[in-house]
């Protein structure tokens, strides 16, 4: 894999980075609500991390190694506080790429006829949009200060998709089995 358009390259080093923060910011806050007594929270923010390290780490093989002199800035939440606010930091950053990012992102690299890009950014959008809703669903939880209720996260290590409770026989957004899904 290697990408030959500039404006592509730069679009996967900025969701390299965003993605990368994010799986830190969610691992710190997965502590947090472990802390404040919410443990099955803290689970989501795990299986959220792991997913978005699936994205940097797509993100990176794309480029090939080809990260180049770079500095590279995400604008998201930065800082710890109560878990219904870190949550509150986790809509906002899913919807940012949901909304905003991953769209423009995904249709430069369809315009640039970039395969890899398209596929690597179609997979992190599809799971962004489930990680905003299994974050608005903790938030409620977590004001009405009671803990989640499933039985397990599940994430796909090839795309991120991730679902609570039981994973689905084939991955939707990239077929992958059941059997290789990270449970958490």
């Amino acid at each position: 894999m290697s990408v030959k358009n500039a404006m592509t390259a730069e679009f996967l080093r900025s969701a390299y980075g965003g993605e990368s923060m994010a799986h830190m910011r969610y691992l710190g806050w997965a502590d947090k609500a472990d802390k404040e007594g919410f443990p099955k929270i803290g689970r989501l923010f795990r299986a959220v991390a792991y997913a978005e390290q699936v994205h940097a780490t797509n993100h990176f093989v794309v480029l090939n190694g080809d990260v180049a002199d770079t500095a590279l800035t995400a604008g998201a939440v930065f800082g710890m506080k109560e878990t219904a606010e870190n949550l509150v930091g986790g809509i906002m950053g899913e919807e940012h790429e949901v909304e905003q990012m991953y769209p423009v992102y995904y249709e430069a690299a369809k315009f640039q006829g970039e395969k890899d890009a398209m596929r690597t950014f179609h997979f992190a959008l599809q799971a962004e949009k489930q990680h905003a809703e299994l974050f608005r669903a903790a938030r409620e939880c977590a004001l009405a200060k009671k803990d989640m209720e499933f039985e397990a996260v599940y994430v796909c290590p090839v795309c991120g998709h991730t679902v609570t409770d039981e994973a689905p026989e084939k991955c939707p957004v990239c077929g992958v089995a059941k059997e290789k899904y990270a449970r958490f």
